[in-house]
Order: C-alpha cells, then sequence, then structure tokens
C-alpha cells in the first residue's frame, strides 16, 4: 500500500525485545513482498506462527479451464448461479469458476456461512462485494464490508468472511500483486492529484484481533494446490503491527470519473492494475459535453487484451436491447470487435449524464471459461448486433 499504517502494540524500534507481561518475547513475523526489496509489515504473535501440528493435502475446488471457442462475444447471468445447499456456502470453498488464465482466476460465490481460515500464497486477491454485507476477519484485524466494496487482500495474509445473510462476491485471484495503477502515485507512493480517489478514501484495519485458540485449521491456496495446515495456536493471535502491506476496502462510489467534451477511453475509469490485468470502475457521470459528442463507446477492437464487464447498478447505456442485466457478465475477446448495440448510438445523442456502475477487468492473455461461466451463459448475445443468428 502506498502510505504506513500502525495498529496495535509495537516496541519503539523493530527487531528488539518486546515482551509481554508475562515476561515472554512476542514473535516477530515479516510480511514482505518481493524478497525483502518492496513494501512489508512486521507483525508481534503471542504465540510462533511457524508452529503447525498437521499438514494434509485438500482436492482443489477450482475446476477446470476449456478455451473461448469457437471465438465469440459471451454474456453470463451470474444472478442464474445455482449452489447444491445455498445454506452451506461460503467465501472461499464456495466459489463458483467463472474465467482464468495463467495471470487469475475470476470466480463468483453467493456466501451465506462463515468461511475456513484461508490463505491465498499464490498472488493478491480483490473481492468486489455486488449486494449483502459482512465483516472479513484477517491477521490484520477486522474489516466491516459492504455494497460496493473493493477488498484488497495481500498475499499470504490470512482471513476469513463472515457474511450477514446472502453476501454476493465477484474474486479476483492473482498470480501477483495487485494495487493502484502506478501512474496515479508518487515516487514516494502518495496519491496525486490527477488520481480519481486518495488515501483518505481507503478503510484499513484499526485494532487487532487479539484471538486465542489451539490446533486451528487454516487453508493455503500454494502453487501445487491446496494444503490444510492444523496451527498450535489461533494466528489470529497479533497484538499489534505496522507497514505499508495489509488488507484495505475502497468503495467504488469514492471513485471520482473523469470525463471530457467527447467520450474517454477506458484508462480513464482504471481503478487498480495486476499482473497482466487492469480494473476500471464505470460509475455514474456527467457525460461528453461536446455539442456533437456521441455518449456511449463508439466499436473498438481490443487487439491486445480481454474486455469482462461485470454490471452492477443502474442501467449501461451501449448494452440496452441485448438482455443485459444487475449481476451480468459481458466477455468481449481480443479478436472481436465490439461497441454498443443497435440504435444505442443513436438514443444517446444529448443525454448529459449516465447512471450506470460496472467492474471491468481486462486482461492481456485469453480468458478461459470454467465450469460456472457453462452453467449461467445466454446463448443468444453473440448474435444481438445482427438480430439474428444461425438456424
Amino acid at each position: 500500500m502506498p502510505y504506513y499504517r500502525r495498529v496495535g502494540q509495537i516496541p519503539r524500534k523493530r527487531h528488539t525485545q518486546f515482551r509481554s507481561p508475562a515476561g515472554s518475547l512476542y514473535a516477530e513475523e515479516l510480511m514482505g513482498v518481493e524478497g525483502f526489496s518492496s513494501d512489508s509489515a512486521l507483525l508481534y504473535h503471542r504465540h510462533l506462527p511457524t508452529a503447525i501440528v498437521d499438514a494434509q493435502a485438500v482436492p482443489d475446488f477450482r475446476g477446470s479451464l476449456t478455451a473461448n471457442h469457437p471465438l465469440k462475444p459471451r454474456h453470463f447471468r451470474s444472478q442464474e448461479l445455482k449452489w447444491e445447499s445455498p445454506a452451506d456456502v461460503d467465501a472461499v470453498t464456495g466459489r463458483r469458476t467463472l474465467f482464468g488464465n495463467s495471470d487469475v482466476t475470476i470466480a463468483f460465490a453467493a456466501a451465506t456461512t462463515p468461511s475456513p481460515l484461508y490463505r491465498n500464497a499464490a498472488g493478491d486477491e480483490l473481492l468486489y462485494v455486488q449486494a449483502g454485507s459482512g465483516v472479513v476477519e484477517t491477521i490484520y484485524g477486522a474489516l466491516e464490508v459492504g455494497a460496493g466494496d473493493y477488498l484488497v487482500i495481500p498475499t499470504s495474509a490470512t482471513y476469513r468472511v463472515l457474511p450477514s445473510g446472502e453476501l454476493r462476491l465477484l474474486i479476483l485471484e492473482a498470480t501477483g500483486h495487485i494495487g493502484p495503477p502506478r501512474r496515479y502515485l508518487s515516487t514516494k507512493g502518495q496519491f496525486l492529484e490527477h488520481a480519481p480517489y486518495c488515501e483518505r478514501d481507503l478503510r484499513g484495519p484499526t485494532e487487532p484481533m487479539l484471538a486465542e485458540g489451539t490446533d486451528v485449521d487454516v487453508l493455503v491456496r500454494h502453487r501445487a494446490g491446496l494444503t490444510r495446515y492444523t496451527y498450535a495456536n489461533h494466528p489470529f493471535d497479533v497484538v499489534g503491527w505496522d507497514g505499508c502491506l495489509y488488507p484495505w476496502v475502497f468503495n467504488i462510489r469514492d471513485f471520482e470519473p473523469i470525463t471530457g467534451r467527447v467520450h474517454q477511453p477506458p484508462p480513464v475509469h482504471q481503478t487498480f492494475e495486476g499482473p497482466n490485468f487492469v480494473v476500471c470502475s464505470f460509475c455514474p457521470r456527467k457525460v461528453d459535453y461536446h455539442p456533437d459528442a456521441i455518449p456511449v463507446p463508439y466499436n473498438h477492437a481490443n487487439v491486445d487484451s480481454d474486455e469482462l464487464m461485470f454490471y452492477v447498478g443502474g442501467n449501461y447505456e451501449a448494452r440496452k436491447g441485448s438482455g443485459i442485466g444487475i449481476g451480468s457478465l459481458s466477455l468481449h475477446p481480443a479478436g472481436f470487435t465490439h461497441g454498443p448495440q443497435p440504435g444505442a448510438a443513436e438514443a444517446s445523442i444529448g443525454a448529459d449524464y449516465f447512471d450506470e456502475t460496472a467492474v471491468m477487468v481486462d486482461t492481456f492473455r485469453p480468458l478461459d471459461l470454467g465450469e460456472a461461466a457453462d452453467a449461467c451463459e445466454d446463448p443468444r448475445y453473440a448474435w444481438t448486433w445482427a438480430q439474428r443468428g444461425p438456424d
């Protein structure tokens, strides 16, 4: 993260003696990325964070991927996804894989029950809350989340998700790190004046969990699959920490849209960057104010990327007449020229405001399809521009 935080109790100098009231040393844990050469946090545990009493291989719940072949634009309805036991879906093992490639896996969950303790040791995660609310407990402290929240969870941060009712989540699992676009940040890591959000918009943990317990299971994703560790003591026994690496929340409603006299390209909506992908936020905004402007997007071919759009609020002007609704996901792959639905460009002329909210993921490797995509696809979407298709 671009700025320093301090939570709970820590000593004045790092890597020096720090003792409990009973006189025992607290155990340091340095969480650092890029081999001690980038952001880090220093946590202080009541017990050894290395003490495990068991480790068991666990079958992976991600499932296989298939290529988008024949290549075509596609539409998926996350609201039509079903789970065998809806009352027992958690935000970790209940994930349904929609898309993926070697850089990112994109899943969806309609969580209704607490998740197991979980740690992704293969990369950062980004959780977007489409609907509902809950608490995400982490090794750094707890964070309340609600509709419109993005939650960035750094690699190897142990956490669990506690829904309040149904919590609908779009989940990105990267194979690297996710953060604000570098062009928004100064060389010292401060948000610059042209950035569409800043430090004041972010929420981080404010106090430690101070949990106790013995023989605690933690499910860990790593490069070879999944392992369930049993820890001698609860990993949330941290009394304090400081640093620039921690989970944080940003709400899409705090994104300040950048507008112009004519239609602005997708990079003005960029919110995060990850390994070979970007995430953008399309928010309610004043639209193009040149007297001859056409507010909806022009036809375009993303020659280097697949474009995935998740529709979460309002009415998306360019997709009217295509069956798109709240909870829909459209996939427009590289190699396919796409644009507004027939009549949308003409209908948008004279509009001065768009009431639409969407999350876009552009990947620079093709997105393959997971089992959840197959389970909720609208097979008619590819033919909506021509308004007719194969027999």
